[in-house]
């Protein structure tokens, strides 16, 4: 069985690949994802699927891992997400925490800072 860090790892590749499948494989059936510190924006595969099916639509669509720590079943990544918003290109910081438990994540939350655009 993966190891938490391991399981993270591959949903960030897979989220990069923008893989759909990939991604999906990584987290329960009945994950959870919520906006930190306890905002349920989707609840199971199919909600996951939905939200990151629109996210994926976007073409710049990127995250870059600057650290992760693990601490048991807890992984917490901090990133730079570029993305396509409704403004134009840009990026924002992000913290994912991921709670882990037998190779596919349970929940995640999310913590994402303000958009930045991109200079034209």
């Amino acid at each position: 069985m993966k190891t938490p860090e391991q399981v993270v790892a591959a949903q960030l590749d897979a989220y990069n690949r923008k893989d759909l499948d990939a991604l999906l494989a990584c987290y329960a059936a009945d994950a959870r994802m919520y906006v930190y510190p306890a905002t349920l924006v989707a609840e199971g595969r199919a909600a996951l699927r939905e939200r990151m099916s629109l996210r994926f639509a976007e073409p710049d669509l990127h995250a870059e891992l600057r650290r992760r720590v693990v601490l048991g079943e807890l992984v917490i990544d901090d990133e730079i997400v570029t993305r396509t918003f409704s403004e134009g290109r840009g990026s924002m910081t992000m913290t994912m925490i991921y709670r882990v438990a037998d190779g596919h994540i349970i929940d995640a939350s999310v913590i994402a800072g303000a958009p930045v655009l991109d200079e034209s």
